[in-house]
């Protein structure tokens, strides 16, 4: 696992970042650096470019150009520094016939032996009984349940989780969000986003707005209300879209 401390690379930054399909702008020259033990939860309309952006530091979107550095490594030299990102799609998809226990041994195969965190979150999303059943037999909730629980199997130092509450019952979405709390006071990076606001009120540092394509706004939940004189964040939100309309 990387170690975050003093002198290190952030871990994540992204410069100039510009992606198009056909005649559509999704990204306009996005600056945006993560740091570590925060929590940034990035919020729009949809069509802002959220999606375009959080695929890009995956890799699994080519921007047009800009670049991104992940704990210091251009993305573009390879694909190792995906071993330090956890991610949680908002629709995980998985092998119909394995388990979800099989799905575990196939990473650690591939990754190395499990942090011992994890066994906390299996038992608190309460998924005894559930991993030895095949994918195809689940639920959505409870493949999300195991989405996350395989986000955060390598205690990776960076976190992406694309509304990971959606499809949870609230004990289930409870457990989790006290485990992203957990982590970002360990010190790990994690981006956020969600449709459901409180869980951005619960567990953001830094509201990060983008817009067509850019970065309206980047500052804490405080600084949002202040600049919107909108105290709740649905309206703050809002008021952000009305602005840049106007």
């Amino acid at each position: 696992m990387h170690l975050f401390h003093p002198g290190s690379p952030q871990p994540v930054t992204v410069t100039d970042l510009h992606k198009s399909f056909g005649d559509l702008t999704v990204l306009a020259g996005i600056d945006l650096t993560l740091h570590p033990q925060q929590t940034t939860a990035i919020v729009g309309p949809n069509g802002a470019g959220k999606t375009t952006l959080i695929k890009s530091i995956l890799g699994l979107v080519r921007p047009d150009s800009g670049s991104i550095r992940v704990l210091g490594t251009d993305i573009r030299s390879g694909v190792d520094y995906r071993e330090h990102i956890g991610y949680m799609p908002q629709h995980p998809h998985f092998p119909e016939n394995l388990t979800g226990h099989q799905m575990m041994a196939m990473l650690r195969k591939l990754h190395g032996p499990a942090h011992d965190s994890h066994t906390a979150l299996l038992r608190s999303l309460r998924l005894d009984g559930e991993l030895d059943k095949p994918f195809r037999v689940l639920s959505g909730g409870t493949r999300q349940k195991i989405a996350a629980v395989l986000a955060f199997l390598f205690h990776p130092p960076i976190l992406i989780l694309d509304e990971p509450t959606a499809g949870l019952d609230p004990v289930s979405s409870a457990a989790l969000k006290d485990h992203v709390r957990h982590r970002r006071d360990e010190g790990a990076c994690t981006v956020l986003t969600s449709h459901v606001l409180a869980d951005l009120e619960e567990l953001a540092d830094r509201i990060v707005f983008l817009l067509d394509g850019r970065i309206r706004f980047d500052g804490q939940l405080d600084d949002l209300r202040t600049a919107t004189g909108q105290e709740r964040l649905e309206r703050a939100i809002a008021s952000l879209i009305e602005g840049e309309a106007a």
